[in-house]
């Protein structure tokens, strides 16, 4: 069956519950699947580290109904349990509707939810908050709710009878402590890799559970859903794989780590081996590599490091100029001529696209993406779905009549003025938009055409 960790708002504890049920599974010798609704990066690695198995995200706006139905029971149905947490509210959707929300993929999957309710200065006024969430929609399943930052007994008695009033569950109440705050960066909760000492927290976060939840309601929730097929299946290609190994290169550091977990499976089922690559460590392009892949993560952070590893930038320059290049988000920033850090001190970069990154306002959003040409792995007049997120933007020296020849899509979303972005040619993909390749299996082909075509080749950087 599995849970929904829902809440009325960002920020009032559905990933300490979550990251305090994973631990404690995992110290019960259970294993456990997560999954994150929406497109999440940052709180999927937390998940994903303390679950010891790779959160999967569900997004109904950016991979539909069917991926997401095939990999909750395809994935969930691999583990003893599974928990699903959920983002923002949980009617909270694209604007102002309900699209793509926590509460349309509990639905979906048929699903319960657990509510996570700050409840810091709150008595009677609970009732009101809870019965709202409870009624606005039948098809939704209350389960019960988990109350946090409940400060003494008689603050936690007085919201007891509040629920108990409404004949709603309550399944534990999570203290007021600055011990168990997470921390965060400029997009959101830091990354997986910056937090010290793992095994301490999982510790911690285990222990959290044992103390302050009703483990005993709890655990038939997490229940896992019956064994689905493999999500990756081969028979979900756009055709049979063709023979032969094309190992792709991937830039894996703490500069670049944004990348959902089935874009590497996938590749791997379709013979092509990943080889991590530090740009930050200055190391050459693997010789052996066909293809390189730039994901997102937090090149701003580290500008100046990226700047000062010539070997990286030198071995990129070549590779570029012979082989396929995919660069999303942050991976598309090391591409260009220069890149302002976190303090706005400006540092060069690659040189490979013609463009001046430096900080700006926050883009974030659902995005439809219209072709307007063939590119590495989109083809001319194609629709399909991408998500943005960054608060860097790009200064082109470029005259705007060309640059929209030579852009690679149109994207649209809520509230968005319509523009022209990104780089698209036959050997070169770079965009801000993330796209979920699982979900949309011809970009793996197209990929997979684009390495196989012409003599492998080496970077000529040793």
């Amino acid at each position: 069956m599995a849970v929904v960790i829902a809440a009325p708002a960002s920020g009032s504890g559905k990933t300490l519950l979550s990251l305090a049920l994973l631990a404690w599974a995992r110290g019960q010798g259970h294993s456990i699947q997560p999954f994150k609704v929406g497109p999440d990066y940052l709180d999927s690695q937390l998940l994903s580290t303390i679950a010891q198995r790779p959160c999967r995200n569900l997004d109904l706006n950016l991979c539909g109904a069917p991926w997401v139905q095939r990999a909750f029971h395809g994935y969930g149905g691999m583990a003893d349990l599974a928990l699903v947490e959920g983002v923002m509210g949980l009617f909270d959707g694209i604007g102002s509707s309900e699209a793509g929300s926590t509460a349309a993929t509990a639905r979906l999957l048929g699903l319960p939810v657990v509510l996570v309710v700050d409840a810091g200065g709150q008595a009677a006024s609970l009732g009101a908050l809870v019965r709202g969430f409870r009624d606005h929609d039948p098809a939704v399943q209350l389960a019960g709710v988990v109350l946090n930052r409940v400060s003494t007994s008689r603050h936690r008695e007085l919201l007891s009878e509040v629920l108990d009033r409404l004949g709603v569950p309550l399944l534990g109440c999570l203290p007021r402590t600055d011990a168990l705050t997470l921390p965060s960066r400029h997009l959101g909760l830091a990354p997986a890799h910056e937090l010290h000492n793992p095994g301490t927290h999982r510790d911690r976060w285990a222990s959290l559970a044992e103390a302050h939840l009703h483990l005993g309601k709890l655990l038939p929730l997490l229940k896992a859903p019956a064994p689905g097929p493999d999500p990756l299946a081969i028979e979900h290609m756009e055709q049979p794989r063709q023979p032969g190994s094309y190992p792709v290169a991937v830039a894996s550091d703490a500069a670049f780590h944004f990348r959902y977990p089935e874009t590497g499976e996938l590749m791997e089922k379709r013979g092509m081996p990943l080889i991590p690559w530090s740009p930050l460590a200055d190391e050459p392009i693997p010789s052996e590599a066909c293809g390189l892949m730039l994901p997102g993560g937090f090149p701003e952070q580290h500008a100046g490091q990226l700047s000062a590893a010539q070997n990286s930038l030198d071995s990129l320059r070549t590779f570029a100029a012979l082989r396929p290049v995919y660069a999303e988000c942050g991976g598309m920033l090391l591409l260009g001529r220069s890149l302002t850090d976190l303090n706005g001190t400006l540092h060069p970069m690659a040189g490979i696209l013609p463009f001046q990154a430096s900080q700006g306002q926050l883009q974030v959003g659902y995005r439809t993406l219209h072709a307007h040409r063939d590119g590495l792995v989109t083809r001319r007049d194609e629709v399909i779905q991408g998500h943005e997120f960054h608060r860097w933007q790009l200064q082109s020296k470029v005259p705007d009549s060309l640059e929209s020849v030579h852009s690679l899509w149109e994207i649209m979303g809520w509230r968005l003025k319509t523009r022209r972005e990104g780089w698209g040619q036959r050997t070169l993909h770079a965009s801000w938009i993330h796209l979920h390749w699982a979900s949309c299996t011809t970009i793996c082909s197209r990929w997979r055409d684009a390495l196989a075509t012409g003599p492998k080749v080496t970077t000529g950087v040793s």
